[in-house]
């Protein structure tokens, strides 16, 4: 599991708790934390498992969500784990869930925890929350035809082997952007996306971490990705049979 953080103190003890309460004993997680001043890292630190299956990534300063993940994800691939799941810290993803996406690996690349999808959902989120985040994702799919309901969805479950593959540590998206064009590199090198239903609550304690900036660069980014295309894969992998722990993110 890769958990990024910034000021999350009033969830990740929750979160770590879940967690380990939905998987077996093999679970390991990362949390890696931007400089948070609100006591985020001791809570991590303090914790029962802090050092065996609980790790701590400490980057001093705030560097960004995409930065996080890359770093995160280079972490687990050194460590040879089967797969690596994104997830946020802040509860909006329910820790039960993964156990779901990681199944879903049997038969894909990649797996999606999507809002969008039947059975998924979004709470606690006003109208213009909800518009923008449905145009978001329809936008991706008219410009880069990314045939995914929920392209910028953060809750997601790659096989380690395909992270590799589409060079997950070269891109330089942050934001959503960053969740977009994974997934659009492992729709274009014929890689396989499963979707799951998920149900998104929005955050209850702290502080969004959306500003006008991720929505900027987004637009601009899907703009370049559907120009540079191409449309459909350049080619249609075969689902390999899932040799790794479903357990064992």
């Amino acid at each position: 599991m890769i958990v990024p953080t910034y000021e999350e103190s009033a969830t990740i003890g929750t979160v770590l708790e879940r967690l380990f309460a939905a998987a077996d004993d093999r679970t390991e997680v990362l949390v890696v934390d931007d400089g948070s001043a609100d006591g985020t890292d001791d809570i991590v630190k303090a914790h029962p498992l802090a050092g065996s299956r609980v790790h701590l990534m400490e980057r001093g300063a705030k560097l960004g969500l995409g930065s996080a993940y890359r770093d995160g994800f280079a972490w687990g691939m050194a460590r040879d784990f089967d797969a690596l799941v994104e997830m946020d810290a802040d509860l909006s993803h329910d820790p039960a869930d993964v156990p779901r996406l990681l199944a879903g690996l049997e038969g894909a690349h990649l797996v999606i925890g999507s809002r969008y999808v039947p059975g998924g959902s979004t709470h606690g989120w006003g109208i213009g929350r909800k518009i923008l985040s449905r145009f978001g994702n329809l936008y991706v799919r008219v410009v880069t035809g990314l045939p995914v309901a929920d392209a910028t969805a953060g809750y997601r479950a790659y096989r380690t082997s395909t992270l590799r593959a589409i060079g997950i540590d070269s891109i330089t998206s942050e934001g959503y952007s960053f969740q977009v064009e994974g997934a659009i590199r492992t729709w274009r090198a014929g890689y396989r996306i499963a979707e799951v239903p998920v149900a998104f609550s929005e955050r209850e304690e702290g502080q969004s971490k959306m500003h006008g900036g991720i929505v900027r660069e987004a637009l601009r980014r899907v703009i370049a990705w559907g120009i540079e295309g191409p449309r459909t894969p350049r080619t249609v992998r075969e689902v390999e049979p899932w040799t790794g722990h479903p357990d064992r993110p």
